[in-house]
């Protein structure tokens, strides 16, 4: 029998089509299908990395939801996810239209998952895990989600669990004004906020996203952990009153595609072992990395042998003042 999740987070996972070669949509002769979702994404990175997880979501009585649920728990995650017979699992398909750009067309408008709502939480799941994760993608899809975000945060906190926050705007679902609203419901709960400078920015507009250390100092609250993911160049986290800094890792990249949720992944994972932030910093900038040597949205999120082999190859110490 597996181990109870210690971690449960929700959200949207999409099909996802995306083509092996360079070129438009309108000439190429086919696409690959995969699957991805921020909050999935976190989930399978937290499952590699050894810590039990599981993940609340909703599909279409579909066959691209059921690839959905295979894939996530065929990576080992503990998944709870609502069929719904009357809405399509969302689709996400993913171009390169010349070598240097990237395009990423949504069709999630009316998605099963955007009719999640509070009584797809299982009783008991959050109330027995340490941690719940959302983003801010989940609350921008509907008022339905949203009020399923908000109970959620409430049963992690009414148990003591940690709350984890990644900022993750997502302009197409929602203006930045939108998601801080949003978000001002359930911000005051966050022990745990991630962010790149410019999302940390949109919850506290009085900040220049340009000064990382201005922006976690505005958002930081006693016990509260602020990271700013800073891409090639690291990440920064303010942490009872201490500003620790780490550098980052120089890859070959193929996709950025998710390195975001596997800098979240890495670092909840640390926290969870009881690390210190420097450490925490470490795995997470690692994590990132890695996840861009691979193209897909989730499959180069690393396994401990991969990631002690990176580590073990020579990384600039984090540093903290």
């Amino acid at each position: 029998m597996s181990a109870a999740p210690r971690v449960v987070t929700l959200g949207e996972t999409m099909a996802l089509m995306h083509s092996g070669t360079i070129g438009s949509l309108a000439h190429l002769p086919s696409v690959e299908l995969a699957i991805g979702g921020a909050e999935s994404n976190l989930a399978i990175g937290l499952s590699r990395l050894g810590v039990p997880t599981a993940w609340v979501g909703r599909v279409g009585d579909d066959p691209l939801g059921m690839r959905v649920v295979r894939e996530i728990r065929g990576e080992g995650v503990e998944v709870h996810c609502a069929v719904d017979p009357q809405r399509p699992t969302g689709l996400m398909i993913k171009s390169r239209p010349t070598g240097a750009t990237t395009r990423v067309d949504y069709y999630r408008s009316g998605s099963a998952a955007s009719a999640i709502a509070p009584a797809d939480l299982p009783e008991q799941l959050i109330e027995r895990a340490e941690l719940l994760h959302i983003s801010g993608i989940t609350p921008l899809l509907s008022a339905s989600a949203h009020a399923t975000v908000l109970t959620a945060v409430r049963r992690a906190v009414a148990t003591g669990a940690t709350v984890s926050l990644d900022v993750n705007h997502r302009s197409r679902l929602g203006s930045r004004d939108h998601l801080a609203e949003l978000l001002g419901e359930i911000l005051e709960h966050v022990d745990i906020l991630i962010g790149g400078p410019e999302e940390l920015a949109l919850l506290a507009p009085e900040i220049d996203a340009s000064a990382p250390s201005e922006l976690l100092e505005a958002l930081t609250r006693p016990g509260r952990q602020v990271v700013a993911k800073l891409g090639p160049d690291g990440a920064a986290a303010l942490a009872e009153g201490r500003l620790h800094e780490a550098a980052g890792h120089v890859v070959d990249v193929v996709d950025t595609v998710g390195a975001g949720d596997a800098f979240v992944a890495g670092y909840l994972s640390a926290h969870l072992e009881g690390l210190g932030v420097p450490q925490q910093l470490e795995r997470a900038n690692a994590c990132g990395a890695l996840a861009c040597t691979v193209p897909g949205d989730w499959e180069g999120a690393p396994r401990p042998h991969e990631l002690a082999a990176l580590l073990a190859g020579g990384s600039a110490d984090p540093v903290s003042r």
